[in-house]
């Protein structure tokens, strides 16, 4: 499943001996003289992905050191791959089980590319899979997030409505979860009224996925991802700068779909639900208008404010449809405001809960998983600017100021009281390359969001 990771070595294998801060006065301790030597004249103090080869006889690599932060910090690997010379490597046997699975996760993502248009730069070493790693877990959070980079990179001539609707079903078949797809018309016709009304200007009609996998019985999560697979503003129209990103907007649904993999992949007892309203938001003579005025499947009538606030709105019918059934927990994803990022920066998504406990809980797996995220509050006296004089609400307030808050809020309309639900605003990309992650899409709190999921309703697993 992971190419670059290997069952057994063919030839020559090289040992990895990962040490920390803390580690490195007990290496020097055992090291020959020769090898202490060697690591002082060239500053080895074991900084997080720093390695050093030790010199063996004839010109060999004896081994090769790895400075580590932590015992599970997979970044100190994620540049090994490529940045280590072509061959097999080994852990050293006396690695903890913990960094060996940060080994085999750090190793995974070092070696992703996205090859649909072009091949990589240079082949991948390999590692064999580390004695202790829990390869179930490294082979579902390595996977899922293979998935969502994929989906987020592909640029949007090539995933429209209609090609996300493909990766979901096949995904859904591949576990043998239930497919369907609401398209077009369609979704006035079964009230789907606000993903209609974003995506009916795109000559790609815009449609509603839904899959479900599980025993019925089972506690029922549902995952809500925005796929807006492009956003251009529509009649608000973005700039180029602002539009360049744009077909990263889907990376809602794709964190949707990379937390449902792990979730079947590892048959936790639930039943999953997958609501992805997928539209591409564009300018044609139909275009949805500022202004504008529409019920919402709820009943709860809204005004346009803006149309590049489209996230939202197709959000709403889909978090409306999921409360219907009373789950357990409720976790949106979406690219939805800027105003994140220009709170939080790019690497820290912001999460927003109705639910103290669950917000608590999640906080706790991304520190223990390190796939962090930061929880903003749902400032209830911030309702008032989404007033609106004609309609019950207005999906975009106008002012700059608190604009993740206010998205929340709107989204928190469209939740049952007394369901448990978390949104989370993220940006989904690398803007720069660094090891394990290369500029391009990317997987955020989908690791941690498992973790709260696996912890909560494992069963024991």
């Amino acid at each position: 499943m992971l190419p670059n990771l290997v069952d057994a070595a063919e030839g020559e294998v090289v040992s990895l001996i990962p040490l920390s801060k803390a580690a490195l006065e007990g290496w020097r301790a055992a090291a020959t003289p020769a090898q202490r030597a060697w690591a002082e004249a060239n500053g080895f103090a074991a900084e997080s992905g720093r390695t050093l080869a030790l010199p063996g006889e004839g010109g060999r690599v004896d081994a090769i050191l790895v400075g580590i932060d932590s015992a599970s910090d997979p970044w100190a690997f994620a540049g090994l791959p490529t940045g280590l010379p072509v061959g097999t490597y080994r852990l050293d046997d006396s690695a903890e089980a913990a960094t060996a699975t940060a080994a085999a996760f750090g190793w995974a993502l070092g070696g992703y590319h996205y090859g649909r248009y072009k091949g990589p730069e240079r082949a991948s070493a390999k590692l064999v899979w580390p004695q202790g790693a829990d390869r179930a877990a490294v082979e579902r959070a390595a996977s899922a997030t293979t998935l969502v980079r994929d989906l987020v990179n592909t640029p949007a001539n090539d995933l429209g409505p209609a090609e996300l609707a493909a990766a979901a079903e096949a995904l859904a078949k591949e576990f043998g979860a239930r497919f369907s797809v609401v398209t077009g018309d369609e979704l006035l016709t079964r009230n789907y009224p606000m993903i209609h009304a974003v995506g009916r200007a795109s000559s790609r009609a815009p449609r509603l996925i839904d899959i479900e996998w599980g025993d019925p019985s089972a506690p029922k999560v549902t995952l809500v991802g925005k796929g807006v697979v492009f956003d251009s503003g529509g009649l608000d129209l973005k700039d180029s700068g602002n539009m360049l990103l744009m077909k990263k907007d889907m990376g809602g649904a794709a964190h949707a779909l990379g937390v449902a993999r792990m979730v079947m992949m590892a048959r936790l007892p639930v039943r999953l639900r997958v609501l992805v309203p997928a539209v591409e938001n564009a300018v044609s003579g139909d275009a949805f208008r500022p202004m504008d005025v529409y019920r919402s499947r709820k009943g709860l009538t809204v005004e346009i404010g803006n149309t590049d606030a489209e996230g939202r709105l197709v959000l709403c019918d889909a978090l409306e449809e999921a409360s219907s059934e009373k789950p357990e927990i409720i976790v949106d994803f979406a690219t939805l405001t800027g105003a994140a990022r220009v709170a939080l920066g790019t690497d820290l998504p912001a999460m927003f809960s109705n639910d103290d406990a669950t917000a608590d809980a999640l906080a706790a797996a991304s520190r223990r998983v390190e796939d962090p995220l930061w929880r903003l509050p749902l400032w209830q006296p911030y309702n008032r600017l989404l007033k609106s004089g004609i309609a019950d609400i207005n999906n975009a307030p106008d002012t700059r100021f608190g604009g993740a808050i206010t998205a929340a809020l709107f989204l928190e309309r469209f939740v049952a009281p007394g369901v448990p639900w978390v949104h989370i605003d993220l940006y989904a990309w690398n803007g720069a390359d660094r090891p394990g992650r290369p500029k391009g899409g990317e997987a955020m709190t989908m690791r941690a969001v498992y973790a709260l999921l696996e912890e909560r309703f494992g069963g024991g697993r």
